[in-house]
């Protein structure tokens, strides 16, 4: 397994923030990285089920659901759509559900924790907002790079590791 955050942290200290150590990882895929698309929302998935329905080669997804852990934002539906359409993987400051199914595919997972409740779906949401969450502010076009021992961003990609 490729211990990535070590040595881009290492390279690129005054170009990254990292986020406090709160996610836990859910997907098969535990290194990856790419372009942020962000998304808030709290206790619908309506926006999150929307963005991740594009084509997203070599982006993440990030959602700030306010750290809401009664309703999941995403769940092995959403998720195998997202790895059909290409996303690198998806970060979320709150729920996911169907952890067993999710653990099985190779999409970059990362959330608080597992909730089975499902979704509400009112279409509401905001897409490309600044978030900020984990100690950390993130804006759509920003970078991300997540493995085993957390996740940074960056405002320009860094080194070789960017798509």
């Amino acid at each position: 397994m490729l211990d990535l955050l070590p040595d881009l942290c290492d390279e690129h200290e005054s170009k990254i923030t990292i986020l406090e150590p709160i996610f836990k990882d859910f997907g098969a895929a535990a290194t990856f990285w790419g372009k942020v698309v962000t998304v808030r929302c709290f206790e619908d998935n309506s926006k999150v089920r929307e963005v991740l329905a594009t084509p997203g080669t070599g982006k993440v997804l990030v959602v700030d659901g306010g750290g809401s852990l009664a309703r999941a934002l995403m769940g092995d539906q959403v998720a195998a759509m997202a790895m059909e359409n290409g996303w690198a993987g998806v970060v979320i400051n709150g729920a996911i559900r169907d952890a067993g199914a999710i653990s099985d595919m190779a999409l970059g997972v990362k959330a608080l924790a597992a909730s089975p409740m499902k979704t509400e779906k009112h279409d509401i949401g905001d897409i490309d907002v600044a978030l900020t969450f984990a100690g950390a502010t993130i804006n759509s076009g920003d970078y991300l790079y997540a493995d085993i021992n957390g996740i940074i961003v960056s405002r320009e990609a860094l080194t070789h590791y960017s798509f």
